[in-house]
């Protein structure tokens, strides 16, 4: 059966790593979209402005379909890699993790920063806790009063969670149902005279 479920970090966290005088301060945040990851990237640009390194790693999606891996002036494939990769050891997903680093005057190579980099992020996960989470499909219903009763009768009998409604001039409700239940609530209303049903979008 399709596996409807997905892992990420509960809250947000950080962890740190020393080498030779370089500080590896590595942030985690759960994100849903590109907008709060450009928010999280900012804010810490603000925080740290004098640091050496904003690295990052973030990955989107149940499957990982989005991503991006940056090393911000380190040696190509030492930063933004190794963070990724902790993200897909601990296939987790919906992340963001940054990586700030003070040069201390002495370079690490770049086995050396490979190995910072992964450290302080696996330090940031660590003092975090992985969720399972559900993927849920939401759907707009749209119909008359008079179907209210049997519309909400289904709402209830198949568990059904409601997001949104608006009984104003005609009937707009809005539910989420879980991903491997959504093709079987939607025959169900597609069946349903007068009413109609929407795909809005993935939670």
């Amino acid at each position: 059966m399709f596996d409807d479920t997905f892992k990420t970090l509960e809250t947000t966290s950080s962890g740190l790593f020393k080498d030779k005088g370089s500080k590896f301060i590595a942030y985690a945040f759960p994100v849903m979209t590109e907008d709060e990851i450009k928010g999280h990237l900012q804010e810490l640009k603000k925080k740290h402005y004098d640091a050496n390194h904003h690295c990052f790693a973030w990955a989107l999606g149940p499957t990982r379909d989005a991503y991006r891996i940056n090393d911000d002036g380190e040696p190509s494939g030492s930063a933004g890699k190794p963070i990724y990769g902790q993200l897909l050891s601990h296939d987790i997903t919906n992340i963001l993790i940054v990586v700030v680093r003070y040069f201390g005057g002495t370079k690490l190579g770049v086995r050396g920063l490979i190995n910072a980099y992964k450290a302080a992020t696996r330090e940031a996960i660590d003092n975090n806790k992985i969720q399972q989470k559900i993927i849920k499909e939401v759907y707009e219903l749209a119909f008359e009063y008079p179907q209210l009763n049997d519309v909400m009768r289904i709402i209830k009998e198949k568990d059904l969670e409601p997001v949104s409604q608006d009984f104003a001039l005609s009937c707009k409700l809005q539910f989420a149902v879980r991903k491997q239940k959504a093709d079987e609530i939607k025959s169900v209303f597609d069946a349903f005279y007068g009413v109609k049903i929407n795909y809005k979008h993935t939670l």
